[in-house]
């Protein structure tokens, strides 16, 4: 994907205990964002604030996990974007984690950059579409990684597939309102709407 949404600067936090991918990932976003980047688990947890937007969490580390991580910082009273980078081939356990995306290693300069600016993007959407793309975000990578026949067997597919389709009829119902709203609010003069 060459054609990024042009978006604002983010402060991105950048978890690997690998250094040698940690400080590659952060050399790739620094020429456009605020960039930190932590070696292990518990330098995450002290480096996340209010004031973070993304986090590129690796799921295995020692000591404190990036699953670990996960649940600590959906635990506090922040909110910033959190895609799992990880070799670890995504299972059904996805489907209550509470990220955003996924992304297996290898990951490149583009896909990262991508990533941020889809984020910032999703940002600006309200809870419920939010909601909406990281439960379809789950659904997608467990399609991408599971057989027609384990996808069938599984409960928790069920689950995240009915849960896509319960939030699409959202999102459906809000964008329209948004629709209606804005066919009637054209009928002003000096709406700026067209």
């Amino acid at each position: 994907m060459e054609n990024r949404v042009e978006t604002r600067e983010a402060t991105v936090l950048i978890v690997d205990d690998e250094p040698d991918i940690a400080d590659l990932y952060s050399t790739w976003l620094l020429t456009a964002h605020d960039v930190r980047t932590a070696y292990s688990g518990s330098e995450a947890l002290r480096m996340t604030d209010e004031s973070v937007d993304i986090v590129f969490l690796d799921r295995q580390m020692p000591e404190l996990s990036g699953d670990d991580v996960l649940d600590s910082i959906a635990d506090r009273d922040i909110d910033p974007a959190v895609v799992m980078v990880t070799a670890v081939d995504p299972d059904f356990d996805i489907v209550e984690m509470p990220f955003d995306e996924y992304l297996t290693k290898p990951v490149s300069r583009e896909e990262l950059l991508d990533t941020v600016s889809e984020m910032l993007v999703r940002s600006t959407y309200d809870d419920r579409v939010q909601e909406y793309f990281a439960v379809a975000s789950k659904k997608a990578t467990l399609e991408t990684q599971k057989d027609t026949l384990q996808l069938e067997a599984s409960d928790e597919y069920r689950t995240v597939s009915e849960r896509v389709e319960e939030l699409r009829q959202t999102a459906d119902a809000t964008a329209a309102e948004i629709d209606d709203f804005e066919a009637v609010f054209r009928q002003f003069p000096g709406s700026g709407l067209s």
